[in-house]
């Protein structure tokens, strides 16, 4: 059964009981990835085509979200936080006050069309390990998925 299903189906009790999971104390689970300290949560993500994905600043922590541009397809679009181009200019930017810094209760949304993995990783957490993937494919209830 998928998330959003699930809560649904449980009603607000589940929504209450499971806010604090992904590490921050919000109640809004209408997002698809959550940030904790340090930690894309879930780490996979599969989804189909024309899929917009939001992830969720949930952490007290400063994020980011941001793509590996040679790690993701070919025809795909490239996605940061803070609306970058490109990878190098978002690590440019990072700190600055058009940096894409995702505080927390801040989101950001990206429309995945193009059919591959796409790799993308936080900029200050980067060495910490906080990364992530998202998978588009045309059967997501088959791929992968991991926390």
């Amino acid at each position: 059964m998928e998330r959003r299903d699930f809560l649904r189906a449980a009603g607000p009790a589940a929504v209450a009981g499971l806010a604090g999971c992904l590490g921050g104390g919000s109640a809004d689970t209408d997002y698809d990835v959550g940030m904790s300290a340090k930690a894309y949560r879930p780490i996979r993500i599969a989804v189909e085509p024309g899929t917009t994905v939001r992830w969720l600043n949930t952490s007290k922590q400063g994020h980011s979200v941001t793509a590996y541009e040679d790690e993701i397809p070919d025809e795909a679009d490239y996605f940061a936080s803070g609306g970058f181009d490109t990878e190098q200019a978002a690590r440019d930017n990072w700190g600055s006050s058009s940096g894409g810094t995702m505080f927390e209760g801040d989101d950001f949304t990206h429309t995945f069309e193009t059919l591959g993995e796409y790799a993308y990783f936080c900029i200050p957490h980067e060495r910490a390990g906080m990364v992530g993937t998202v998978v588009v494919t045309e059967n997501p209830e088959t791929a992968t998925s991991g926390e």
